[in-house]
């Protein structure tokens, strides 16, 4: 009688644990669950990228981070690109100084790879939107950078193909 007892709880206890990991891998894999990471993106202020006579000087001087809520997911890296090359920015960020050239007409994150350190992003460009004067292209060649360098395991960036950000 105890041996029959025991054995319907094991049961019982089995089916519910293979219905909470089939709840869970269902929800993540059809975003019924949305388990939120926070990211960083890297947008321009101008207003803080000036020197002492009022000139732009194009720098990192004038990335401004505002944060982000993402999906958690296996692509961190790529999400954060992603959403930055979207350009969507609060009222409240406008309002503040920030801006943004993105999103760029038919510009998209095509893949990444990283490989010791070293983060390759490889872009399709059709419009050639990324390339202009020396000073755009540097702005939003960093955004992307300051906005994936915010993951430790990325200590360069790369950038593909090299024609992109071109003055």
């Amino acid at each position: 009688m105890m041996a029959r007892g025991v054995r319907i709880a094991i049961i019982v206890v089995s089916i519910l644990a293979l219905l909470g990991v089939w709840f869970l891998v269902k929800g993540f894999t059809s975003g019924g669950l949305s388990v939120p990471r926070t990211v960083t993106l890297y947008y321009y202020n101008p207003t803080l990228d000036r020197d002492a006579l009022g000139n732009i000087m194009c720098s990192n001087m004038g990335l401004v981070p505002v944060t982000r809520e993402v999906p958690l997911s296996i692509t961190p890296v790529q999400d954060a690109v992603r959403l930055l090359i979207k350009g969507e920015l609060t009222e409240e960020e406008r309002a503040g100084g920030i801006t943004t050239e993105y999103p760029l007409e038919g510009f998209s994150l095509k893949e990444a790879a990283l490989q010791d350190g070293v983060l390759t992003l490889a872009f399709k460009d059709p419009n050639n939107r990324t390339g202009g004067g020396s000073c755009r292209v540097g702005i939003l060649w960093h955004q992307i950078e300051a906005t994936v360098r915010q993951f430790p395991e990325v200590r360069s960036v790369r950038f593909m193909p090299e024609e992109l950000f071109q003055p």
